[in-house]
């Protein structure tokens, strides 16, 4: 079993920056990898980012790109979501994931935080 708590959301006006952290607890060794989701206000959950456990790897949706970073520092647990030049549209409880298995973190990923939420006034 493995536990995440994110923090780090808040208020930003647009164009500002926030970075999210996510801190893993319990059986983390058999994590691989780990990233974010997202869910705005009436819409459906969103992959967001993603990252493989030496960090080489990454994943972002096209929305974000060149604007969010993920980072991981594995001996801490944590990984983090540097979001630049934030838009209103990026208002949204952000979840951390993570999943020990190869190439579904983005669709499926086993295990969730409680979310922490963005909110980016225009």
């Amino acid at each position: 079993q493995v536990q995440l708590v994110e923090s780090g959301g808040g208020l930003v006006q647009a164009g500002g920056s926030l970075r999210l952290s996510c801190a893993a607890s319990g059986r983390t060794f058999s994590i691989y990898a780990m990233g974010w989701f997202r869910q705005a206000p009436g819409k459906e959950r969103e992959f967001v980012a993603s990252s493989s456990w030496t960090g080489v790897n990454t994943d972002y949706t096209d929305s974000v790109k060149g604007r969010f970073t993920i980072s991981r520092d594995n001996a801490k647990n944590t990984v983090y979501l540097q979001m630049n030049s934030l838009k209103p549209e990026d208002t949204a409880v952000y979840f951390c994931v993570a999943d020990s298995r190869v190439g579904v973190i983005a669709t499926m990923p086993r295990y969730w935080g409680q979310g922490t939420l963005v909110t980016v006034s225009s």
